[in-house]
């Protein structure tokens, strides 16, 4: 009679901890830089108008300086990596933290239209850093049963974040009689709605000294004691903490730190896993989901909308977002990132393209039908909620899960780095775009929403319940 050897399961598969509430406390703190992240993104929505008649500047200027912010995104999400494995996660926070302070005071108080430009090009660096070192650290500290869910605290925060931003601007504009540039105690609302993102950054910078350090990180230094503490706070004592610890010394030692050229293939220039990753940071951007973030009440403004209404608007598709989000939440670990992702595409396709109908009856007075207007306000509330529950979370998910450990830093400071730029790209085009043709920008975003399908469908690999060092 023979016996067939059953498969050792790693440790880290076994981690459920006593104290799933404190490693909840953990990720949440650090799911904060994702709150300044979204915050910070979709604040400037309820300046661009005022910044527009302060300055006297055009649709293209404009749009470079609400974009600029997102080439500091795109140096700051490339190089956090690096500053993280050698200084540390919760250091990284702790600048990130300090940097979103900065500009939130010299975005409230500007001199000139280039000196806004530069503290918005400084706090992107802070929200590129934040995008990095959020999914990264969170997923290094989450026990594998538990990881998409608490990976999808990131995203979480980033729809939160957006959201406060939005009805903090409603109630500033309306302290502001519903003007824009209306004075409150000397200073314009506008300036207002820039500078009260000074309180979460101060709150960041805080939270970040109430957390551990990675556990992978604290091995790298030779602290191995207290990586020990850290791993039996978050993944429990009913895990074997020697084992573990040996596991994931085991998967460090087949690596070396990585750099830009561990990512570099033979013949494609970077890895395939890398392009992948690439691939999804790009492809969540080019749906257009930023306009609605970015734009929201100008372009309702642009079809014939009072600003009160417009904030309001901006504001409820962003509870929308916060919906989609929980949903995503529920079900990332339950039925996988791929699934999620094709629902979202064939979702946010449907809602583009009725959006591109409604909007191609704007008449020449620059304004919507009722019945057209109406699609178009249900349609932009449905584009919003595809997205998040899928998109929006699992694309932060799979990239702090799906790059081997060995190059897992410096492959996610890439695929964020590409987000920034085609976030960017998306948003410095959207105001000449939607001047050419407002009903054919967004069948090119449709076309993107499309063309996700077969790209899912094709490269990307599910990672749900798979330990990190499992990665290959």
């Amino acid at each position: 009679m023979t016996s067939t050897a059953q498969p050792t399961v790693p440790e880290g598969r076994k981690a459920h901890p006593e104290h799933l509430g404190h490693v909840i406390f953990i990720t949440a703190a650090a799911a904060m830089g994702g709150f300044l992240f979204g915050y910070d993104s979709s604040v400037i929505n309820g300046a661009v108008e005022a910044i527009r008649s302060r300055y006297d500047v055009g649709s293209a200027v404009l749009a470079q300086v609400i974009a600029v912010a997102l080439i500091g995104c795109a140096i700051g999400a490339a190089t956090a990596g690096r500053i993280a494995d050698r200084i540390g996660r919760i250091r990284v926070m702790q600048i990130a933290s300090v940097l979103f302070t900065v500009s939130a005071v010299g975005s409230a108080l500007p001199f000139a239209l280039w000196d806004l430009a530069l503290w918005r090009i400084i706090g992107g660096f802070a929200i590129g850093m934040a995008s990095v070192i959020g999914p990264a650290y969170i997923a290094e500290v989450s026990p594998p049963a538990y990881r998409g869910r608490l990976g999808s605290f990131q995203q979480a925060a980033i729809v939160i974040g957006i959201a406060i931003s939005q009805l903090v601007n409603w109630g500033i504009l309306n302290l502001a009689d519903g003007k824009q540039r209306g004075t409150i105690a000397g200073l314009e609302a506008w300036q207002w709605m820039l500078g009260v993102m000074v309180i979460p950054a101060v709150l960041y910078g805080l939270l970040s000294f109430a957390i551990p350090e990675s556990p992978r990180y604290l091995i790298s230094i030779g602290k191995m004691t207290r990586a020990k503490e850290v791993l039996a706070e978050v993944e429990g004592h009913t895990v074997n903490l020697d084992t573990r610890l040996t596991e994931i010394q085991d998967a460090m030692r087949r690596e070396h730190k990585s750099s830009f050229k561990d990512l570099l293939g033979s013949k494609m220039g970077f890895l395939p896993i890398v392009w992948v990753g690439i691939g999804l940071s790009v492809f969540q951007q080019l749906v257009g989901i930023n306009v609605a973030f970015y734009y929201s009440s100008t372009l309702w403004q642009s079809v014939g909308i009072n600003p009160e209404s417009s904030f309001f608007y901006s504001f409820t598709t962003s509870i929308i977002n916060i919906i989609g989000t929980v949903i995503a939440m529920i079900f990332v670990d339950k039925i996988g990132r791929r699934p999620l992702a094709l629902i979202g595409s064939v979702g946010m396709a449907v809602a583009l393209g009725l959006e591109a109908w409604a909007f191609s009856a704007k008449t020449a007075a620059g304004t919507l039908p009722t019945t057209e207007g109406t699609v178009a306000l249900i349609a932009a509330h449905v584009f919003v909620l595809f997205f998040a529950l899928s998109w929006g979370v699992v694309v932060w998910v799979f990239l702090g899960e799906m790059f081997p450990n060995k190059i897992r830093a410096a492959a996610l400071g890439v695929a964020a780095s590409a987000q920034w730029i085609a976030n960017w790209a998306i948003t410095a085009s959207f105001p000449s775009l939607s001047d050419w043709n407002l009903s054919g920008t967004y069948v090119i975003y449709m076309f993107f929403a499309l063309l996700s399908i077969p790209f899912v469908l094709k490269f990307v690999k599910e990672t749900k319940g798979k330990a990190l060092e499992e990665m290959g």
